[in-house]
């Protein structure tokens, strides 16, 4: 791989997202839980004025853009992945991890690359302070020369956003979106020019709730959230994940869900989410049936929340296939418009 691009190149997907570089920190701060009658918060607390010693610390590449073009990668598909990069060290670290996973960059460098600082306490809750950096000031002359047969987004905001969106508009490919919380809090008529062109959209159900301008504490049931989701976007495919509840794809006529594997346990969250986004968007690449791509998806996003680290152990498809094989999930179907009691 190289930095630059001389022709046009053609990639089974291209993703479009952040870059950083994450150091992962473990410390002995306390967990402090604050409960009132309408609220529960959980705050790490560091003695103010000491030095706090670090027990362990781990440095990887992070950022939705880099997460998801890994998982593409080692799921066999030709990836490239477009976003901005500093003129620092930094982007050379990010760079090197990208080469090594046979990863096109697309596009340019410019300032200082994203940043962030995950603090982990005693009871492995986190804490993550970032900094966006370059990430927020991708140009449409950063873009290098490609072509793709589907584009997946993750959250990018400021000048970067808008250059999606001109990509979007004079490109082709199919697309999956999968957003962030404030993005989806602008609601659907302010993303209404990027959903209009979103094959799949891949969210959570605090971000569906967002999206469609609802309370979350309600606890509206996902079948419903699918259902009102369906009547507002022309998306062939909507996903929502919830935590230990599951994730549930419709395709406008039948929803189907996937319940977790009882075995799992969680040692860090960080990343999951991109897994389970850009592995099923691979195995729609790669033809396989909706239950089966949900199935796939969940699988890798499990393994990646038995590990420390957003790529550390996401799966090859070889591997995927074989553990989804080992472990049989629960899935079920219902119509899409069935009552939900």
């Amino acid at each position: 791989m190289s930095d630059n691009t001389s022709k046009e190149a053609h990639y089974q997907v291209v993703t479009i997202g952040s870059a950083t570089v994450d150091h992962f920190a473990d410390t002995d701060s306390e967990l402090i839980k604050i409960d009132t009658r309408t609220t529960h918060e959980a705050l790490i607390a560091f003695p103010l004025g000491s030095k706090l010693l670090i027990k362990d610390l781990q440095v990887t590449t992070g950022g939705g853009g880099t997460n998801t073009a890994v998982s593409f990668a080692r799921l066999g598909l030709k990836t490239g992945f477009l976003g901005k990069l500093g003129d620092d060290a930094n982007a050379e670290f990010v760079l090197n991890k990208l080469r090594a996973e046979s990863i096109d960059f697309l596009g340019g460098r410019e300032g200082q690359t994203g940043f962030s600082v995950i603090l982990n306490s005693i009871e492995q809750d986190r804490s993550i302070l970032a900094y966006k950096g370059s990430n927020d000031h991708l140009k449409p002359t950063d873009v290098k020369p490609f072509s793709t047969d589907w584009f997946y987004i993750s959250s990018m905001l400021g000048e970067s956003l808008e250059t999606v969106q001109k990509i979007l508009d004079t490109s082709s490919g199919k697309v999956a979106f999968n957003p962030s919380n404030y993005q989806a809090e602008q609601g659907y008529k302010k993303l209404k020019t990027m959903l209009d062109k979103v094959t799949a959209l891949i969210i959570n159900r605090e971000e569906a709730c967002a999206l469609l301008g609802l309370d979350y504490a309600e606890q509206r049931p996902v079948e419903v959230l699918l259902q009102e989701l369906t009547d507002v976007l022309a998306c062939e495919y909507i996903l929502i994940t919830d935590g230990k509840a599951g994730a549930w794809v419709c395709d406008g006529e039948t929803v189907h869900h996937g319940l977790p594997q009882p075995d799992i346990r969680i040692k860090e969250t960080t990343g999951a989410g991109d897994a389970f986004a850009s592995t099923f968007t691979g195995a729609m690449i790669k033809g396989l049936a909706l239950p089966q791509a949900l199935d796939y998806a969940m699988t890798n996003a499990e393994s990646v929340l038995q590990f420390r680290g957003a790529k550390e152990c996401l799966l090859s498809w070889d591997a995927l296939s074989a553990q989804v094989k080992a472990k049989p999930r629960e899935l079920s179907q219902t119509p899409l418009y069935a009552p939900v009691s």
